[in-house]
């Protein structure tokens, strides 16, 4: 139904009946009057003095907007107060968007208020956006031009108000999160006509410090707690943005709260929502780096741990293959065989000593018995003979020995794997320690270690 039609559907005449008065009742033409004025009026922007504001615990804020010829009622629900960057007082000159309606219980049309600033504040806000293209055309915001902020940094410049809420956020952050951090801070004030040339001065006096090197300064953070446009308007002055810009530090921006946007923000290289927000942004937290050192300690530790328990695997595998143990083995076969033979030879003697021994002493008494001084001296005679050929035998067989043992020792080792690679041969195992003898035994891609005089060689088969 068209909204200028005040007759209700169900009141319109059937078929071609002569037409009725038609009685609405109030409630009716409430809602008719709404529906006009909404779709008429709709939303506005209006501007005027507040009056008889009333500030409800549920939220709401009531007040009326007046000027000198008439007034308006208006209404600011919870949800958009919070929103609203001005606090609503009395006697303000004050310029408010919202819907124009009927309150249809009391039949009064009322403004229903969105959006809320001070008088005068349109002309800041065209002035901003008009600075804030003339900047950018310029290209104080290009993204290519920002320079990274340090992860680890040891000297921070803050400038802003020594007696603002917001030095007492970030001191307080810096300390739990970084208490390593140097802290310089640069006075200034943040607030008034004469605060932008103060701000600028500043910022051009690290850059001389820093090109002087006088002190090192790693970042530098620009900041102050929240406010209106006005009192955020020196962070909106074109000598607050051009000093930034040639500052060849590295600068964090942290103005306001979080929906605060002013021209220093879009021209330094980060910006932090809050100056809480900003002292986390710009140091890394002690408690983190601690916990991932213990992290990559442990890590590593395990890795280590893998790597020589692997290694000792494979020490162990080596030291039990037989190739590499067979010459070992086969000397210290011949060594024992050596003793065996040492052991043997010396009983023999010792048994035919005692037979000799055994024999002279019957000479001896057939000799005393029989008297004969020659016989006696013939029978010593020939007993030294058989001594020293006895020991000479003796000898004799132990060098023999010893010959045959150093030969063998000497053919063993010819024949050992290192005497062949030392010889320029090589010695070629898979991966799990068996020897390749042909091409049958690997396949593409098998991973081998080719052993050579002074090493190990690692390939893979093409």
């Amino acid at each position: 139904m068209d909204l200028f039609d005040f007759a209700d559907s169900n009141e319109i005449a059937e078929g071609e009946q002569a037409q009725e008065k038609y009685i609405l009742s109030v409630s009716q033409l409430t809602r008719k009057i709404r529906n006009l004025i909404e779709y008429r009026v709709g939303e506005v922007w209006v501007e005027g003095e507040i009056s008889n504001l009333r500030k409800q615990a549920s939220g709401h804020q009531y007040f009326t907007l007046k000027d000198k010829g008439s007034q308006l009622s208006c209404v600011l629900f919870r949800g958009n107060a919070a929103k609203l960057k001005v606090d609503l007082e009395d006697g303000q000159e004050i310029q408010l968007f919202g819907e124009v309606t009927v309150y249809e219980p009391r039949g009064n049309y009322q403004l229903i208020v969105r959006q809320a600033q001070l008088k005068g504040l349109g002309a800041l806000q065209a002035k901003f956006e008009a600075l804030k293209n003339k900047l950018n055309e310029e290209g104080l915001f290009d993204t290519q031009t920002k320079l990274p902020i340090p992860t680890f940094p040891n000297t921070i410049c803050i400038i802003t108000s020594p007696t603002g809420a917001a030095i007492k956020d970030i001191l307080s952050v810096l300390k739990r999160r970084a208490p390593w951090v140097n802290i310089i801070l640069y006075p200034v004030l943040v607030q008034g006509s004469s605060a932008a040339k103060e701000i600028a001065d500043a910022i051009h006096n690290i850059e001389n410090w820093s090109q002087e090197g006088k002190i090192k300064i790693d970042t530098v953070l620009l900041t102050r707690g929240g406010g209106s446009l006005e009192d955020l308007w020196p962070f909106n002055e074109e000598k607050t943005a051009r000093a930034i810009s040639s500052l060849s530090l590295p600068l964090v921006s942290a103005i306001g709260h979080e929906i605060d946007y002013t021209i220093s923000d879009f021209t330094a290289d980060m910006r932090a929502p809050t100056p809480s927000a900003a002292a986390e942004l710009i140091v890394p937290d002690a408690q983190e780096i601690r916990t991932q050192l213990q992290s990559i300690n442990r890590s590593l530790s395990y890795r280590v741990s893998d790597t020589l328990d692997r290694w000792k695997d494979r020490l162990d595998y080596l030291l039990a293959n037989t190739l590499i143990n067979e010459p070992p083995r086969k000397l210290a076969n011949l060594e024992q065989s050596i003793d065996l033979n040492t052991d043997s030879l010396k009983s023999a003697l010792m048994d035919s000593l005692r037979e000799k021994k055994d024999s002279i002493t019957d000479l001896g008494n057939r000799i005393s018995m029989c008297h004969p001084a020659k016989q006696l001296e013939t029978v010593l005679g020939q007993f030294n003979i058989l001594d020293n050929r006895l020991e000479n035998v003796m000898h004799g067989l132990i060098n023999r020995s010893n010959e045959r043992c150093e030969k063998a020792a000497v053919a063993i080792k010819a024949l050992g794997p290192d005497s062949v690679l030392d010889r320029g041969f090589s010695l070629t195992q898979s991966k799990d320690g068996k020897l390749i003898t042909s091409t049958k035994n690997v396949n593409s891609g098998d991973k081998l270690e080719t052993r050579v005089s002074d090493g190990i060689i690692n390939t893979t088969v093409d």
